[in-house]
């Protein structure tokens, strides 16, 4: 799309919209962190039960990416963009009135398909603009997670506290459904579909459910145990379920379907190179993240002994290096070229985490947040943009909806890998009480150590696989384009 041919007006309505929706979404999911022990309490239920409730939102997002994505590029990604708000404004509706677990468990198995929603709206972007505006907007909407990380865990923490878990959804509620009103009203709908090829459902079924089963055994680890029959079986059946999934997607394209795992797609150099750092870097974003707000939490000398509120507004600090440097970075990318500072982004990080491991005051783990949070957000913006500027217009909502799967993949893997370290090394306390003693078991300095050196290595490695990507942006890219187009002057 030309700059000349763009409603300038509309665009930047349009970017402010998805803005607002991500920020939106990031509130609800991240609220809900912090009212966990109080919905359990609430429902009398267990730690390990209360924590359905957020493995049931990413087991149904990531099987149903895919499938969202592909029905986008068919039928249109306004439309599939407006079923999508309307399902997550409604289950975030009443989710708050659950007068039962139950309910809620099912609740929030319908509100994961607003992990949809992002890549939905990165792909409606990079049509509706032309494309030296597309990196400043993907860099934008990349940064609207830390405002929504930074106004979620404080806010959530601050209602949950005082007016009790409910009123966090009941204070959404209106947000998300204008929003879907607005999308559904002003979004313009998408000038690439093709609603003759056949939708392959057989595949997004052989597809979904050995992710599904991936993701909950993952997600599920801690509390079932590492060496539970269960667990084994449910990890063990969802990889080899997979085998034939990849048989039957190769059988389908080869016979001109149209794959919902579409490998040709992946066999892109950009793509696969996009989904394996973003698989990484979620890996340990996620691992580190965890292990951060545990540090907050526990008693000193090993932490901070923050309250749930205190934790919340001390990652602020992440939050707001992740604001400011997507910003930055919407203004250099297409100057520097996306490989420079993707490769930056995760050394930065890498970094930050490693200046953790070394257990600094809260100052200076503060300092650390800012500088993890910058690096996250040049990365991000960074693999984004070579994702997206490397996919045909045709291919858009499967492609981003795929790269959100891999990057929720690798978030699953690294919350039981934090758990698992936090796990191994502690300490005990026993307080003594007119009824008894009560012993309590927290991470030690060392668990913390290396939970956030993982974390470091995680985002090194992913710098490293950005490396054998192919530039699509920057000047040289540009010149190289250029040489290939204007005929040679003798």
């Amino acid at each position: 799309m030309e700059e000349d041919q763009v409603d300038k007006k509309y665009a930047r309505f349009v970017l402010a919209l998805f803005a607002m929706i991500i920020v939106a979404v990031m509130y609800v999911e991240g609220m809900l962190t912090p009212s966990l022990p109080s919905i359990a309490e609430g429902f009398n239920i267990t730690v390990d039960q209360v924590s359905l409730v957020l493995s049931t939102y990413l087991l149904t997002g990531v099987a149903l990416s895919p499938v969202v994505g592909k029905l986008a590029d068919l039928y249109g990604k306004k439309k599939m963009m407006s079923i999508v708000m309307l399902l997550y404004a409604g289950a975030v509706s009443v989710t708050g009135f659950s007068p039962n677990f139950t309910f809620m468990v099912v609740s929030r198995a319908v509100q994961g398909i607003g992990l949809t929603i992002m890549p939905l709206g990165m792909a409606i972007v990079r049509e509706e603009f032309p494309r030296n505006m597309v990196p400043k907007a993907q860099a934008l909407i990349s940064g609207m997670f830390g405002v929504g990380f930074a106004v979620s865990l404080p806010l959530g923490s601050f209602i949950s506290d005082y007016y009790g878990w409910r009123m966090t959804y009941h204070t959404a509620i209106p947000f998300i459904v204008i929003l879907a009103i607005l999308t559904i009203w002003k979004v313009r709908e998408s000038k690439y579909r093709r609603p003759d090829v056949k939708v392959d459902y057989v595949g997004a079924i052989a597809l979904g459910v050995p992710l599904a089963l991936i993701v909950l055994a993952m997600s599920e680890g801690s509390s079932w145990g590492w060496h539970s029959l269960l667990f084994l079986g449910m990890a063990i059946t969802g990889i080899v379920l997979l085998i034939p999934m990849f048989f039957y997607e190769k059988h389908y394209y080869n016979h001109g379907g149209e794959a919902i795992f579409d490998m040709k797609l992946l066999s892109k150099r950009n793509v696969l190179i996009a989904n394996i750092a973003l698989t990484i870097s979620g890996l340990g974003m996620y691992l580190s993240m965890q292990a951060l707000s545990y540090r907050f939490e526990t008693p000193t000398p090993y932490g901070f002994g923050f309250s749930i509120l205190e934790t919340g507004v001390s990652m602020v600090a992440f939050a707001a290096g992740m604001i400011i440097f997507s910003i930055v970075t919407g203004k250099l990318i297409s100057k520097t070229g996306v490989k420079p500072l993707a490769i930056a982004g995760s050394f930065v990080t890498a970094v930050g985490f490693l200046l953790l491991s070394a257990s600094p005051g809260l100052a200076m783990t503060l300092a650390d947040e800012v500088i993890i949070g910058s690096g996250m957000a040049i990365m991000n913006a960074s693999i984004i943009n070579l994702l997206v500027l490397s996919v045909e217009a045709r291919d858009m909502g499967l492609a981003t909806s795929m790269n959100s799967t891999f990057r929720y993949i690798g978030s699953s893997i690294g919350a039981p890998i934090a758990g698992t370290v936090l796990s191994l090394y502690t300490v005990m306390d026993v307080v003594h009480t007119a009824t008894g003693k009560i012993i309590f078991s927290f991470p030690d300095s060392t668990a913390f150590r290396y939970a956030f050196t993982i974390g470091a290595m995680s985002f090194v490695i992913a710098g490293f696989v950005v490396l054998f990507s192919r530039e699509v942006l920057g000047r040289r890219n540009e010149i190289v384009k250029t040489s290939k187009v204007l005929p040679v002057k003798e």
